[in-house]
């Protein structure tokens, strides 16, 4: 079924990243960030089921949390490697060493589709596939991410050992120990339980998952991602829990399922909460490096390093369960993230947020039949856009997405994002009053361009109109009847998932 700027059902995706460990009391263990009013970046389009407006966003897939219904265990150790004391060390250089360049795509995740031939010559160069990722939360519910995420939690005890912020061992400013050890006191380890009852009741509530998020201001809001708290949000339960170990009980301000983004409330929020630095996305470069933190398989605390492997890759991810996919325009980064990073922070080498860790390739067959991991491809939803949407949840409680007023076919063939015929439940595909039948587009023109990047597919569509405001001003480049035209429209927009 299409939806505005939707259509089709996307595969599911790549599996979402965990939680971290503890809370200040008073004063964190280690020097807090100092904390950052962060202006709201343009969202982006409606939800799968409602994408026949502007730019839907199909169901995501929740990997990166991981469930909890046994102590945190994971029988093959993960080690995250750390920097040598001896060693000089550079901020934002040499660490770690720029890998090789890295290979893109798989037959299992869509490597990029080539265009077909065509009579006019397309900006952008080749033409970037949509990859569709796997969630890395520990997540309650189906999909397979959650699956691979309670296998991992039926394994012995596990060897790793999770990081703790040095208090006795200074480090120069700038080094991966020095940014972590002044991060962690403000990331925490989310847990959420479906169900009725709390949290230690023994027999309310129903299955746990648990998943990352990080302080966002003093007010005791923590930002992370929708997949790591759908599952709690209507009846369930939520805790929080601080590197120092303290936990405290939350509720969910407000969650946009499309963008993947989720706004938690701490109740009795401690004194002296440091919110992370938020920076600037839009000004992050290929090559520049990268601090993941999280609790991968339930090891909160956990540090990786990396570098930006890539900017604006279309990703579209859902768990397979509920129809809906979400949409982002992410930060490619090889930091190792893994199943229970989800939500959680990726920093750049001054420890200012760059992005939100929410799904992963896998070199997995995507049925369930081996345990996810990371591979090197690991996603982040640009900072910039989900401090946007971050602000209008805490506000109003409910998403706003800008949209095109057209509904999408989801399933392309590599050459643009083609205008269905009809849209969803008989509505018409263009509706008279929206942006796109004012700016004259109609059923069955192929949409090859936006602001001058290439478009290749729905979802790639999607993705980039999300990462506007409703009321921006866009030039789109289509074919209509073999011939390029293009044309001028003001989005609009569409409040709330639905």
């Amino acid at each position: 079924m299409s939806t505005e700027n939707e259509g089709n059902a996307v595969p599911a995706a790549p599996s979402v990243p965990p939680r971290p460990g503890t809370a200040p009391e008073g004063p964190p263990p280690g020097p807090g960030p100092s904390p950052a009013d962060g202006s709201p970046s343009s969202p982006a389009e409606s939800p799968a089921s409602e994408a026949a407006e502007a730019a839907g966003s199909p169901e995501p897939s929740d990997e990166s949390r991981e469930p909890t219904t046994t102590a945190a265990a994971a029988d093959r150790p993960w080690h995250s490697s750390q920097p040598d004391p001896a060693a000089p060390q550079h901020p934002g250089a040499g660490w770690p060493p720029p890998p090789a360049a890295p290979t893109y795509g798989s037959p299992a995740w869509g490597a990029p589709v080539p265009s077909a031939p065509s009579r006019r010559k397309r900006t952008g160069g080749l033409l970037a596939a949509v990859l569709v990722a796997a969630l890395v939360a520990g997540g309650v519910g189906g999909g397979i991410g959650y699956w691979a995420a309670e296998r991992n939690d039926d394994a012995a005890g596990s060897t790793t050992v999770s990081a703790v912020s040095p208090q006795d061992l200074k480090r120069d400013p700038g080094t991966v120990a020095a940014v972590a050890g002044k991060a962690l006191p403000s990331v925490v380890t989310i847990e959420a339980k479906a169900g009725s009852g709390g949290m230690d009741s023994p027999d309310g509530g129903g299955e746990a998952g648990t998943g990352t998020g990080f302080v966002y201001d003093k007010e005791g809001h923590i930002l992370t991602n929708n997949h790591v708290v759908a599952s709690a949000a209507d009846g369930g339960a939520l805790s929080v829990m601080f590197s120092n170990g303290k936990k405290y009980d939350a509720e969910v301000v407000g969650r946009a399922q499309g963008y993947d983004v989720a706004v938690l409330k701490l109740k009795n929020a401690p004194a002296g909460l440091a919110p992370l630095p938020l920076g600037d996305s839009d000004k992050v470069v290929v090559g520049d490096s990268t601090i993941a933190i999280g609790a991968p398989f339930g090891l909160s605390n956990t540090v990786t390093t990396g570098i930006i492997s890539a900017k604006n890759r279309p990703v579209a991810s859902g768990d397979g369960s509920s129809g809906k996919n979400s949409y982002m325009s992410a930060l490619q980064t090889d930091a190792s993230i893994n199943p229970g990073n989800s939500g959680g922070p990726l920093l750049d080498s001054n420890g200012a947020v760059i992005g939100i860790n929410s799904a992963i390739q896998s070199a997995g067959s995507g049925l369930g039949q081996s345990q996810a991991g990371s591979i090197g491809l690991g996603f982040a939803i640009p900072i910039n856009q989900a401090e946007t949407v971050a602000e209008q949840l805490i506000k109003t409680g409910r998403p706003v997405y800008a949209v095109i007023g057209a509904t999408v076919d989801m399933a392309g063939d590599g050459t643009g994002a083609k205008i269905a015929t009809e849209g969803a439940g008989g509505t018409a595909a263009v509706p008279s009053n929206g942006p796109a039948a004012k700016a004259g587009l109609r059923p069955g023109d192929v949409i090859t361009g936006f602001n001058g990047k290439t478009i290749d597919s729905g979802p790639t569509l999607i993705s980039e109109i999300w990462n506007h405001k409703p009321g921006d001003k866009v030039t789109l480049t289509y074919e209509r009847d073999g011939k390029e035209r293009t044309a001028e429209l003001t989005l609009g927009e569409r409040e709330g998932d639905s």
